[in-house]
């Protein structure tokens, strides 16, 4: 099914818009604190969106559509830790990060290492995190590209890829923060309408109702038990941590207007994570399920379930039942929702890059801001060099984001709740612990009880931090 002119229509001006969202803020941007931190003046409903948008956007249409898929219902469960995160962090680390002294100068997330720890520290962290994210704008542009040509077929990978990645860097380094957030905003609501308005009741129609669903799927699908403790913890271990370690999030915090607009902003984001978007990326892959086992994707090669690729299974759907309009509506949507969160990984490494390893310092604003845009520039350029040119290396960049949440996680707990935690302990800490959460990823195929290589990376960063930390202070 080639594409047709009003669903390119449709696209086009959607991306004018996102171009225009940026170009409103490119002469509005007078300092770093505007471009970074939004001039630290957002209210709590743009930012909470902006949150869900960045958290779910990129892996939204396809994880959670492929664990409707394999799993039906309780693939929702993958989102409830989201919720927990977000609450956890609205409670325990807003509060604490808001009675710094320096909280109001803060622009990245490697910088409260600084405060608690030393310089040293707070290098190591920000190398890690600029490499997670620019790793992960990467990886973020190749799967929506991917996913982009794999259902519009008059779309190939390239010309996917070069429109995604242009657009994205473009509105993100004229616009900085407030064009990510605003647009971030903009990109979740045609999302959550594109799925509640026209994917949902479509694909429900289309599948036959109720009655196909309960006749072709196994009972457990239809059920919230369906699921193993492994899951539970190996989801959480993952997904929790990022709350505390997501330098996009630290900088969400430092854009909202006080402390209580942030709470509110992470009590907003978790709602919306848990029930609301986990439930409806499992009922629309659980209807691409339904439609695989009747024969709807046969004039694709695939008579039934058997051989598919679970997360391929909701595109297909959507290839398969929207009219030429509504089709342009939801490729604007899948766009959408990688766009956010590439936008916001690119605004993070580019922060850690010029704040935490450059370590620029320049009371002349205006030539701070050029800097901070040119990296923007220079970081989104690599990163769609890296998706076009290397897809191989896409391993090693979530690699890299594995290595950043069990390496950062303890110590920024230590930083938070121990009085004068051991900088050293911090330190070996990031490297025992992210280096044992890669290794085995790369060298062991099948862990104890089926567990994530995050749980150890994370066990064995807790240990050292302990060790070194007691040492020091006897």
């Amino acid at each position: 099914m080639n594409i047709h002119w009003i669903d390119l229509l449709v696209f086009v001006i959607y991306m004018i818009a996102m171009l225009g969202v940026g170009f409103f803020f490119l002469n509005k941007n007078k300092s770093t604190d505007d471009y970074y931190v939004g001039g630290r003046s957002m209210s709590s409903w743009h930012v909470g969106l902006s949150v869900v948008a960045t958290d779910v956007g990129g892996g939204f249409s396809i994880g959670l559509g492929g664990l409707g898929f394999t799993m039906g219902l309780s693939g929702s469960w993958m989102l409830f830790t989201g919720l927990l995160g977000a609450w956890l962090a609205a409670v325990i680390l807003i509060p604490r990060l808001s009675e710094l002294p320096q909280f109001k100068q803060l622009f990245t997330f490697p910088q409260i290492f600084s405060i608690f720890y030393d310089k040293k520290t707070a290098l190591l962290a920000g190398i890690i995190s600029a490499i997670g994210y620019a790793g992960f704008t990467s990886s973020q542009l190749l799967a929506g590209a991917k996913l982009a040509s794999s259902t519009f077929t008059g779309l190939n990978l390239q010309n996917a890829l070069i429109i995604m990645g242009v657009i994205a860097v473009v509105y993100t380094v004229m616009g900085g923060l407030k064009a990510v957030i605003y647009t971030d905003t903009i990109q979740w609501a045609l999302l959550l309408s594109g799925l509640v308005f026209i994917g949902l009741p479509l694909g429900y129609i289309e599948v036959g109702g109720y009655s196909e669903i309960k006749r072709i799927l196994p009972n457990e699908f239809l059920s919230l038990g369906n699921i193993t403790w492994q899951d539970l913890v190996n989801w959480g271990v993952t997904i929790i941590p990022i709350w505390f370690v997501g330098m996009t999030l630290y900088q969400r915090i430092y854009a909202c207007k006080s402390k209580k607009e942030a709470q509110k902003a992470w009590y907003i984001a978790g709602a919306f994570e848990w029930p609301v978007m986990a439930f409806m990326g499992v009922l629309l892959g659980m209807f691409a399920r339904v439609g695989a086992e009747a024969g709807m994707f046969a004039y694709m090669g695939y008579e039934s379930a058997e051989g598919m690729d679970a997360e391929t299974g909701l595109p297909m759907l959507l290839r398969t039942i929207l009219p030429a309009g509504l089709m342009g509506l939801m490729m604007s949507a899948y766009f959408s929702a990688v766009l956010s969160t590439a936008d916001s990984c690119l605004m993070a490494s580019s922060g850690n890059l010029v704040t935490d390893i450059i370590g620029y310092k320049n009371p002349d604003q205006k030539k701070f801001l050029r800097l901070s845009q040119l990296m923007t520039l220079v970081i989104g350029a690599l990163a769609l060099l890296l998706a076009s040119v290397m897809q191989s290396v896409l391993e090693l960049m979530l690699y890299s984001y594995a290595f950043m949440v069990s390496g950062l996680f303890v110590p920024v707990l230590g930083g938070l709740f121990t009085r004068k935690p051991n900088p050293n302990a911090a330190f070996w800490s990031m490297l025992l612990g992210g280096g044992t959460t890669i290794s085995l990823i790369l060298l062991v195929e099948e862990l104890p009880l089926g567990l994530d290589a995050n749980i150890f990376g994370i066990s064995i960063s807790l240990i050292t931090f302990l060790i070194l930390n007691q040492v020091k202070s006897k």
